[in-house]
């Protein structure tokens, strides 16, 4: 089931007893994306795992419509971690992101193929991921995105340790994701091409914000 709208309303986040922002209000719909900007510390990674359930929110609230859609499913979330397995290799990394998202067989086949091509990892497939660079692990990391589908992204910082032609692959595969009908926030200080992406810019949200 894909989600049909994704919105929050007077969304305020907190770091312990520092607000952050505040009354942040958007909505997404299939194809939509939304980019979020601002300096160290303005709350960005915040307000992503708020999004993502993983932290509470100080005030208001986000909301997945149709309610009905499982969590699991509905969303992915990508932080500055990669969580690879370095003793695994590239191949039975993704197998294992293909895996939690409930398919088998050869779809479960076709998924790894298309993670493999998408972000240019098919010839490191049976390398084991301790022996990638920086950029190819991200890389790998990104690739769960596709092996294991869900309708809304949540991506921090997603481009950290990527070369131009590898920030490419990743503009190519949201674009993509969008025009499936699906929804992408990406928290990042880099310039994207995202194309008619909404804005927001955390540290204009709350007066004295850091």
């Amino acid at each position: 089931m894909f989600v049909q709208t994704f919105s929050t309303t007077g969304l305020c986040g907190a770091r312990g007893d520092h607000w952050l922002f505040e009354d942040i209000d958007f909505s997404l719909s299939p194809g939509d994306a939304l980019l979020v900007t601002g300096p160290n510390g303005a709350g960005k990674s915040t307000l992503l795992r708020i999004l993502a359930g993983l932290l509470p929110a100080a005030d208001g609230h986000a909301e997945i419509m149709p309610a009905s859609a499982p969590d699991s499913t509905a969303l992915h979330y990508l932080g500055h971690a990669n969580a690879i397995k370095l003793a695994l290799l590239v191949e039975q990394n993704i197998g294992f992101w293909a895996s939690l998202g409930l398919i088998g067989g050869a779809e479960k086949a076709a998924a790894i193929e298309q993670a493999l091509n998408s972000f240019n990892l098919l010839e490191l497939r049976d390398l084991p991921a301790r022996f990638l660079s920086a950029g190819q692990k991200r890389r790998l990391a990104l690739s769960r995105l596709l092996a294991s589908p869900a309708p809304l992204w949540l991506l921090d910082e997603p481009t950290t340790a990527l070369d131009t032609a590898s920030t490419a692959l990743f503009e190519r595969a949201v674009a993509t994701h969008r025009a499936q009908g699906g929804m992408a926030i990406v928290a990042t200080h880099q310039p994207l091409d995202i194309p008619s992406a909404q804005q927001l810019h955390l540290g204009d949200m709350l007066s004295g914000a850091a």
